[in-house]
């Protein structure tokens, strides 16, 4: 069961309605389980939500590089709601069904594509060394551009605030309940 609640519609103040309004009207259509623990807090649904919508909808990325760094970042934070929501996203982008199944089980991917391989890589230099090394980030940057790099940096902090908030709220043991996926060894 999550921590908080989800608020009701017609229990919201007039500024959570109005965020509550921006999103159902926006490219999401509804307001998924994190997002419901930041209305209760309206200028950080504003603004977190404003953010990842960019970050979903509106960065230079492929849906499907974009999709691995969310799957990546699911991974990472064992954030079975991300996962769950995401994964036939990314099946829907071309990620390969065992480069993600490799990711879940913890275990290096073999990627056939180059950008997804270099996603890959600095995505996960990046939670394990908290920086990414100059050979790296210059790779980055000549296959994804400096927009890219930029783009892919600000994939990896807006799903770190879904992660987190999937983690402490306590969201995946709410709306996964029953789906096994991520299995029990940490990234």
């Amino acid at each position: 069961m999550a921590r908080l609640p989800a608020l009701e519609p017609e229990t919201m103040t007039p500024e959570q309605k109005d965020i509550y309004n921006d999103i159902i009207n926006g490219p999401r259509k509804s307001v998924p389980a994190p997002l419901t623990v930041w209305l209760r807090r309206p200028e950080l649904a504003r603004h977190a939500q404003a953010l990842g919508s960019y970050a979903r909808y509106g960065t230079c990325l492929s849906p499907r590089l974009s999709e691995l760094a969310i799957m990546l970042m699911g991974r990472y934070w064992n954030a079975e709601y991300e996962w769950q929501s995401h994964k036939p996203l990314a099946l829907a982008a071309g990620l390969p069904e065992n480069a993600l199944n490799s990711i879940r089980d913890g275990n290096t991917p073999e990627f056939t594509e180059k950008d997804e391989d270099l996603v890959y890589r600095f995505v996960r230099q990046l939670h394990a060394d908290r920086c990414v090394d100059n050979d790296l980030y210059a790779e980055a940057v000549s296959l994804l551009g400096e927009d890219g790099v930029v783009d892919l940096v600000g994939i990896f902090g807006y799903y770190s605030l879904i992660s987190a908030t999937i983690q402490v709220f306590e969201l995946s043991k709410t709306y996964c309940a029953g789906k096994p996926e991520l299995s029990s060894s940490a990234p």
